[in-house]
């Protein structure tokens, strides 16, 4: 370890806190940048590496790269973890890059179990895209693992510990670290390059490995079996799917072409595989013209003629307003309770079949509005009509008892008309939601039938009383 915990940097700008991680190349910490009182992380070499005859090639190589995606960072990419500073203390070179606080996708899986795959492939598809990215410019990310991968907020995921330092690694040192081994390509772990290679002669084939491996783990929870193992010991990576049967197949041929153990048998760029993970497109054709229709249109031959036609096996989500169908019985139950004779019961029946019948119609408006109307008007009329007969006996009678009476009259008549224009209101509302299900046939019957059942219930209660 390079620096104690509280160690001062810069003359004071940077405070050193914990050790959030060690690999083969470096130390990274998490410190704080005093003047602007945030969180930060600092990335360092190992001190044992110094012991390396090619260290100074190293640190070189490291410098560039730092220098680059600090350039690059003046344009940054949203799911790339951003680079601020670049400095030597003494000896020991330092990048500084954003502290991003949040679980990694390694601890969400690691708590929560396989994610589903709608929510996985978010993140994939965002990190996917921060790769393509960085391939881009040149560069291969090449420790591409779930740790790596920070989620910052609600479905935004951020590529950290970007792989400068993997691309610098030592021959006898590998880059990827032991525990992530399941998510290492082969090439990684051989490193199979021809003496005299420069080492960051990566390719993008490495990081989809990398990200294939690490949407294995998120679906499945399990991580999946080692290149290394594969290749040397022909043991078998079992497709996500049979962890997990719950993900698509698309998404479990997708993941093992990203992991296929030789280079060369895996979608060459990211954008490639990316598109291996996207739900295939329904062709939808362009309306056509009737008369061009009429064109097209050919006769069945016999043997397709004769065959009976098949039964939709499709069922349509049933609604039923039920609050509006017992608003609307008991309306009729109050209707069926002042009708309490024959001719008031085989009027208010007919009077309820009418109306369904009206309200079910093509016509349903009119007759609707019509029939509102009506009654309105002949509820207003006979409120007038009592109204004058009331004020009539009232002129005879003027004690206070026949004001009351006229008093109650009119807030009774006022009811009277408020009852039958929610009664006219609920019956067409009532049709309208039926009608969103249901044929005008079976809304004729539902309505007929809840009104005639509320004219019952109120006749009942007359003889009851």
């Amino acid at each position: 370890m390079v620096w104690a915990e509280g160690q001062e940097l810069q003359a004071g700008k940077y405070i050193i806190g914990e050790v959030l991680g060690q690999g083969g190349f470096g130390i990274t910490y998490q410190a704080l940048h005093v003047s602007l009182n945030q969180q930060v992380v600092i990335k360092t070499p190992n001190e044992y590496l110094k012991r390396d005859p090619n260290y100074n090639k190293y640190v070189k190589r490291f410098i560039q790269e730092a220098q680059l995606i600090a350039k690059l960072s003046q344009d940054p990419h949203p799911h790339i973890v951003r680079f601020s500073d670049l400095f030597q203390e003494r000896e020991t070179h330092c990048l500084v890059m954003e502290f991003i606080p949040g679980k990694s996708l390694f601890e969400l899986v690691g708590q929560q179990g396989a994610l589903p795959e709608a929510e996985a492939l978010i993140y994939i598809r965002q990190i996917g895209d921060a790769l393509a990215f960085v391939h881009q410019q040149g560069l291969v990310h090449r420790d591409v693992y779930p740790g790596n991968i920070i989620l910052r907020g609600k479905g935004k995921a951020v590529l950290t510990n970007f792989g400068i330092c993997g691309e610098l690694v030592p021959t006898t040192v590998s880059s990827m670290h032991p525990g992530h081994g399941g998510f290492a390509p082969i090439e990684q772990i051989q490193g199979d390059y021809p003496k005299g290679v420069a080492r960051s002669d990566r390719k993008p084939t490495l990081d989809i490995y990398c990200l294939a491996a690490t949407l294995y783990y998120t679906v499945t929870g399990e991580r999946p079996t080692s290149s290394f193992e594969r290749k040397v010991y022909d043991a078998v990576l079992h497709p996500p799917k049979q962890l997990n049967s719950n993900i698509s197949k698309r998404l479990n041929q997708g993941i093992l072409r990203g992991m296929a153990l030789e280079a060369k048998n895996r979608p060459q760029s990211m954008q490639e595989w990316l598109k291996l993970l996207e739900s295939p497109e329904v062709l939808v054709p362009p309306p056509v013209k009737k008369s061009y229709r009429q064109e097209v249109v050919r006769p069945l031959s016999k043997e397709y003629s004769a065959l009976p036609p098949r039964k939709s096996n499709t069922r349509q989500s049933r609604i039923i307003p039920w609050i509006l169908l017992v608003i609307l019985s008991l309306f009729y139950s109050f209707i069926g309770y002042i009708s309490a004779d024959a001719v008031g019961e085989a009027g208010a029946i007919a009077g309820a079949v009418v109306v369904a019948g009206a309200v079910t119609g093509n016509w349903a408006v009119a007759v609707f509005l019509a029939v509102a109307v009506f009654l309105a008007w002949a509820m207003f009329l006979l409120g007038a009509v009592a109204l004058v007969v009331v004020e009539a006996v009232a002129w005879v009678v003027t004690d206070s008892e026949n004001m009351f009476f006229l008093g109650a009259q009119s807030v009774v008549l006022a009811v009277a008309w408020a009852v039958v224009v929610a009664w006219a209101v609920v019956v067409a509302w009532a049709g309208m939601k039926l009608q969103e299900s249901f044929s005008k046939s079976h809304t004729f019957l539902i309505l007929s039938g809840t009104s005639i059942l509320g004219l019952a219930l109120g006749w009942l209660l007359q003889d009851l009383v």
